[in-house]
């Protein structure tokens, strides 16, 4: 079973660990799914089930994921989940070393460059998925004035919300009661910039 909270890597091995573009996408998918196979998660990666065993074998290393229980009575596939309940890393935790951020700065844009393609295959898929679903999808920008300490206060309490909702949709996923929903991304970012 997974560990209850959020892991927050803290070491630049394990941040180069994930910081791979395949293994980023195999988390997200196996995050997504809980638990799955190499060959599940191949096939949603469109590679080959080898290459996938090897960079599962690589974010298990770092304890990123771990060995789940197989559901059925096959026991020849190995069962994968994710460690804990999702995975954050700081800035602050690789300032004390110029590869240190620049390890930090490289995992974070191929973070957000793959979110964006995510976003970006919505859009292309858009009238797929009809007024429903394209009438309830949001892109906002709220450009604010705050301090630093209310910065930290908004990632708090945007968190905190989206875990509302995370554990709404994990009840009812539990329950079976899945009619009506699909996985949604929600994005955020709260940064400085000067005009």
């Amino acid at each position: 079973m997974a560990a209850q909270g959020n892991r927050r890597i803290t070491d630049v091995d394990t941040l180069k660990a994930f910081g791979h573009p395949l293994r980023m996408k195999l988390y997200r998918a196996l995050y997504i799914a809980r638990s799955a196979t190499a060959s599940q998660l191949a096939d949603q990666v469109d590679e080959a089930v080898s290459l996938v065993s090897y960079h599962l074998r690589k974010l298990a290393d770092h304890g990123l994921i771990e060995a789940a229980e197989s559901p059925g009575t096959d026991g020849r596939e190995r069962w994968w989940q994710p460690a804990s309940e999702g995975i954050s890393y700081r800035h602050e935790d690789f300032t004390d070393a110029p590869e240190k951020v620049a390890a930090h700065t490289s995992v974070t844009r191929l973070l957000v460059e793959q979110r964006m393609d995510l976003y970006r295959a919505y859009l292309d898929e858009m009238a797929a998925w009809g007024a429903e679903w394209t009438g309830a999808s949001f892109s906002s920008e709220y450009p604010l004035r705050l301090t630093s300490a209310e910065l930290t206060e908004l990632e708090g309490e945007l968190d905190a919300v989206l875990k509302k909702f995370k554990e709404r949709g994990d009840t009812a996923t539990a329950n079976d009661d899945i009619e009506g929903r699909e996985n949604v991304s929600v994005h955020l970012y709260g940064f400085p910039f000067r005009v």
